[in-house]
């Protein structure tokens, strides 16, 4: 169990969930997202993390979008924190960038799954201080999972969560196999389901990477269902389909609450 904020996340606790656009566009769109967000898991009596990124490095193709930068994006999530008290999780793709978020007040950094065997960028995560959610690589086997939490842990930091966001299946498809989440949860550590990035079939369409939003309740539900969840990941925005990055597997901003009330259904009936 680790402790953000003022809520913690683990066994018999209430789920928490992460969720927000997938790369920072402008103050004002973070704050009326994470504003609605904050309304319904408050109604649910969920807790609640704002995420966002201020660079999405692992682009499919250079001409896609990749967000503000570093200065612009944390001053963006700042003012989210400062204006809505919400905790606030983000991507880092070098070690020098987990100082300058401790510096900007940040409570997650999150290593992608693509960097999910970098060491020096687990070290530096580590000595943040700051809790850390690890998102298994699309090649990593879910036992391999706690190898990377092991870096982080050797710094003395024990503010780990894991991320099952789906496994490689062929080309331009991922997949989700349910054992993983239990496996992932004999690490200790509190395991997240990554409910939109499992539905993304990446470089699908191309340029950019596609998916199928319309199954990710499915998924949602039974990884709960599975007693190893203790957070739900999930991407949303008011427009997906003209969201400047990962459109096709964001959930829109008007049916985040039916698909929360019902994953919060299935967590209790499975937790109590």
């Amino acid at each position: 169990m680790i402790t953000i904020n003022n809520f913690k996340i683990g066994k018999g606790q209430p789920l928490t969930v992460i969720a927000g656009p997938c790369q920072i566009e402008s103050l004002q769109h973070a704050l009326m997202i994470a504003e609605t967000v904050k309304e319904i898991t408050d109604k649910l009596g969920m807790n609640f993390i704002y995420k966002s990124s201020f660079d999405k490095a692992n682009r499919t193709s250079i001409s896609t979008k990749r967000g503000p930068g570093i200065k612009e994006g944390l001053d963006v999530m700042f003012g989210v924190k400062q204006n809505l008290n919400v905790a606030t999780l983000t991507d880092i793709h070098h070690p020098e960038q987990a100082r300058l978020c401790k510096e900007a007040n940040i409570d997650v950094l999150q290593i992608p799954a693509f960097l999910s065997r970098q060491t020096d960028l687990l070290l530096a995560a580590g000595e943040s201080g700051l809790a850390v959610n690890i998102k298994k690589g699309q090649f990593m086997a879910p036992g391999d999972a706690a190898r990377a939490a092991e870096k982080v842990a050797s710094t003395g930091n024990n503010r780990i969560m894991l991320c099952e966001r789906g496994v490689t299946h062929g080309y331009n498809n991922l997949v989700v196999d349910m054992r993983s989440l239990p496996i992932m949860e004999r690490s200790g550590y509190p395991v997240v389901f990554d409910c939109t990035h499992s539905v993304q079939q990446p470089g699908g369409m191309g340029t950019s990477s596609g998916g199928d939003r319309s199954m990710v309740p499915y998924l949602a539900r039974a990884a709960v269902a599975t007693g190893s969840v203790n957070a739900v990941f999930i991407e949303t925005h008011e427009d997906p389909d003209r969201a400047p990055s990962d459109g096709p597997n964001m959930i829109p901003l008007n049916e985040l609450s039916s698909l929360l009330t019902g994953i919060k259904k299935v967590y209790e009936a499975v937790n109590g």
